[in-house]
């Protein structure tokens, strides 16, 4: 599973439509957000939501608006009018958390306290570890007896 939870800016509204067989709505619209490193450029990429999710991006998010997004990311590929395939990835949204808005309801007040928690534990867990192996003995100070043994 291709799970990812992504901050971005919303850069074109959401577009609704309807599936041609069953008229389940979907939404999509562009966003984009800054690379890992300063010199990364910025980058965008397609989200796409479905049913409920879809009629509440039509309706609550706009051109402009920062979220956090969580959702799968899928790969598609089809084919171009110049004959030659090409792949664009998209995020299917599973939930979307709005960074500066005041008006939060408390479903997604209680949702980014589970993300920021998750957030929390998966920082602490990482400092843990590294001071684990921080305090772990180098080895240039063991004698001959615990080469074979493993610092961490």
């Amino acid at each position: 599973m291709n799970s990812c939870v992504l901050m971005a800016k919303v850069i074109s509204n959401p577009e609704l439509r309807y599936t041609p067989d069953t008229q389940t709505e979907v939404a999509q619209m562009l966003v984009e957000f800054e690379g890992r490193r300063k010199e990364d450029p910025v980058s965008t990429l397609k989200v796409v939501g479905w049913g409920n999710l879809a009629a509440q991006m039509k309706e609550s998010y706009h051109e402009g608006d920062r979220l956090i997004i969580e959702g799968r990311l899928a790969m598609n590929t089809f084919e171009r009018k110049e004959g030659f395939k090409e792949k664009r990835a998209e995020l299917v949204v599973s939930h979307i958390y709005p960074i500066d808005r005041d008006e939060v309801t408390s479903d997604e007040a209680s949702s980014m306290d589970n993300l920021a928690s998750f957030d929390n534990e998966m920082t602490s867990d990482h400092d843990e570890h590294q001071s684990d192996q921080m305090t772990a003995s180098p080895l240039s100070e063991t004698n001959d007896d615990n080469l074979d043994k493993i610092p961490f």
